[in-house]
C-alpha cells in the first residue's frame, strides 16, 4: 500500500500546531506524500484510531494498546510531562482524599489524563462527567462538576476561573516512579507498509525539528490555537511539550511507556500489550 493523501490527525492546540508548523505552511519538504490536516479534540482522535480511520494521528497512551494492532508508534512526536501534567482543579481548595465519591469532569475516558487520574484515585473511587477539554474550566467554576481534569493549555490558565489546583498528575508521577508521564503520541497505520511508515515518520520529525529551528515564526502560527494565552503563556506551554522526548523518546521515554501501561493493565484499565513497535 502506497497511498500519496494522508490523513494526519492532531488537537487543534498549541503544541500541535507548533509541531506541524513547517509542514502544514510547505515549509518542509512532504517526500512526496500529501498530507491532509484534520483537527479535532484528542478524545475524537482516538475514538477515530479505534476505527482505523486515519493513517496517522495523535493519540492518547491510554488508548494505544487498543490499536496496537493496527498502529505503530512514531518514534516522534511525544508530549511527556517531566515532573508536571495534567492536572485537577477545584473551586475551593481540596485535599486528594476530599475526591473520594464526587464527581470529577474529564476530557475523555481514553485520555491518559484519565488514566493517571484512575492510578491515583483509584478505580471505581470517584463518579467522573465527560467534557470537551476547553469547557472543563468553566464546568468546574459554574459547579457543574466538584472538580475537573485539566489538559493542554488550561494547565496555566485555569486560575483566570479563580479555581485551585489539588494535584499535579506529572509531578506525582515522577515522585511514584522517577520517570516521566507518557501522554500522548504519534502513531501510523501499519498497512501503509514498513518502508512508508519510516519516510512518513522522517517527514514528520523534519517538521518537528524545522519548528524548533525556527521556534518564533512556529509559536505565531501556533497562536491561532492558543485560547486564554499571549505570546509569551503560549511559548511556556509549548516548550513543556515540545522538547527533547518530542524528537524521540529515547530509552527513559520508551521505559516511561511500559511502565504506565504496565501498571494501567495490572489495574485492569488497559489491555494486556505483547510489544510495543517505534517507528522512525
Amino acid at each position: 500500500m502506497n497511498e500519496q493523501r494522508l490523513l494526519l490527525g492532531h488537537s487543534p492546540d498549541p503544541d500541535d500546531a507548533f509541531m506541524f508548523y513547517g509542514l502544514a505552511t510547505g515549509q518542509v519538504p512532504a517526500g512526496g506524500w500529501t498530507f491532509q490536516h484534520v483537527l479535532q479534540d484528542i478524545q475524537t482522535l482516538n475514538e477515530r484510531a479505534l476505527r482505523g480511520e486515519l493513517h496517522i494521528t495523535a493519540i492518547s497512551m491510554h488508548a494505544y494498546p487498543r490499536v496496537a494492532d493496527r498502529y505503530a508508534l512514531t518514534s516522534c512526536g511525544s508530549s511527556m510531562g517531566d515532573g508536571y501534567g495534567p492536572l485537577l482543579v477545584a473551586r475551593e481548595p481540596t485535599t486528594v482524599a476530599q475526591l473520594a465519591g464526587r464527581t470529577i469532569a474529564v476530557p475523555g475516558e481514553l485520555t491518559t489524563a484519565f488514566l493517571a487520574l484512575n492510578l491515583l484515585l483509584g478505580p471505581g473511587r470517584f463518579r467522573h462527567r465527560v467534557v470537551v477539554f476547553d469547557r472543563i474550566l468553566e464546568t468546574v467554576a459554574s459547579g457543574a462538576a466538584d472538580a475537573g481534569l485539566i489538559i493542554h493549555e488550561g494547565q496555566l490558565t485555569y486560575q483566570h476561573h479563580h479555581l485551585h489546583r489539588v494535584v499535579d498528575l506529572g509531578q506525582w508521577w515522577k515522585q511514584e516512579t522517577g520517570l516521566p508521564l507518557p501522554l500522548g503520541g504519534n502513531c501510523i497505520r501499519r498497512d501503509l507498509g514498513p518502508r512508508a511508515m519510516e519516510e512518513v515518520t522522517a517527514v514528520l520529525k523534519a517538521s518537528i525539528e524545522f519548528s524548533l529551528a525556527h521556534r518564533s515564526a512556529a509559536v505565531e502560527h501556533a497562536l491561532q490555537y492558543a485560547r486564554d494565552m499571549g505570546h509569551d503563556l503560549a511559548d511556556e506551554f509549548i516548550g513543556m511539550y515540545v522538547n527533547q522526548w518530542t524528537l524521540d523518546y529515547g530509552d527513559t521515554g520508551r521505559q516511561a511507556v511500559h511502565e504506565l501501561l504496565r501498571r494501567g493493565c495490572e489495574a485492569g484499565l488497559v489491555p494486556p500489550i505483547d510489544r510495543i513497535d517505534f517507528v522512525g
